[in-house]
């Protein structure tokens, strides 16, 4: 039997593959390996990007484990470190997170596409919270998805759990591209490439000034970057880094990131 979570390194690329069969449905135990996984990526100075992605094509993942579920998985128990999927929750992930949706991704698993960063999706795959038809809450996607699309059309998927095609939700911005499941991949792990040869200080610096910012006025956000509150800002400023654009620039190569 396959690990029920996979780890694949490219240099400073990590994929991170589910394979729980047969629709990557997530237990407690699967949640606490996840959140282990994307613990160990955002610790680990040599990591500079994530892929998260599933096995199977008909199932990107199915959620929360309703067998489990039945069988004495408390809904509220222990999800592990990063909260359920082991990333929504998972504090000071300030590398990017690209997530690879081949097929359905239906509730906790469009979830957990929601916490990713950039979203690439093949042309068969589809989205649903159907949470509503349980009699119960999608949390991380009513929190999340209004903020990602239009308002009302994040209230049609939450209140009638309605399916949303690939080519719709690029329509709207959830998806960055659609491509045919056979060039899904390949377009993932050239993304994957193109950042990890990116700064790394300035990618932690946007992801963490883009999260606390939403719940912060635009003047004040401005104000803690000017101040160099925000620690990524402040490590940013502080680095070789920093001044390494524009000495490349002048020096007519390309940049060399160190990370510090």
């Amino acid at each position: 039997m396959p690990d029920v979570v996979r780890t694949r390194r490219e240099g400073a690329i990590l994929e991170v593959t589910l394979d729980r069969p047969k629709a990557n449905a997530i237990d407690l135990k699967t949640s606490r390996l996840l959140g282990e996984t994307f613990q160990a990526f955002r610790d680990d100075a040599g990591l500079r990007v994530a892929i998260v992605s599933t096995a199977g094509e008909k199932f990107f993942s199915a959620g929360w484990d309703l067998k489990a579920a039945a069988s004495g998985d408390a809904v509220d128990g222990d999800y592990g470190v990063g909260g359920f999927g082991g990333l929504q929750e998972l504090r000071d992930m300030n590398k990017p997170v690209i997530a690879c949706v081949n097929g359905m991704a239906v509730g906790g698993g469009f979830e957990l596409a929601l916490s990713c960063d950039l979203i690439y999706a093949s042309e068969h795959s589809s989205f649903a919270l159907p949470e509503i038809k349980a009699g119960t809450l999608a949390d991380a996607a009513t929190i999340k998805l209004p903020k990602r699309i239009p308002y009302h059309v994040a209230m049609d998927l939450l209140l009638t759990g309605r399916w949303m095609g690939a080519s719709e939700a690029h329509r709207w911005g959830l998806v960055n591209e659609v491509l045919p499941a056979d060039k899904l991949e390949t377009r993932v792990w050239e993304i994957a490439r193109l950042l990890a040869g990116g700064p790394p200080l300035v990618f932690a610096a946007i992801k963490e000034v883009a999260r606390k910012a939403e719940a912060m006025e635009f003047q004040d956000a401005m104000n803690w970057i000017t101040k160099r509150k925000f620690r990524t800002v402040d490590e940013l400023y502080a680095s070789d880094d920093n001044m390494e654009g524009f000495r490349a620039f002048a020096e007519k190569r390309d940049p060399v990131w160190k990370g510090r």
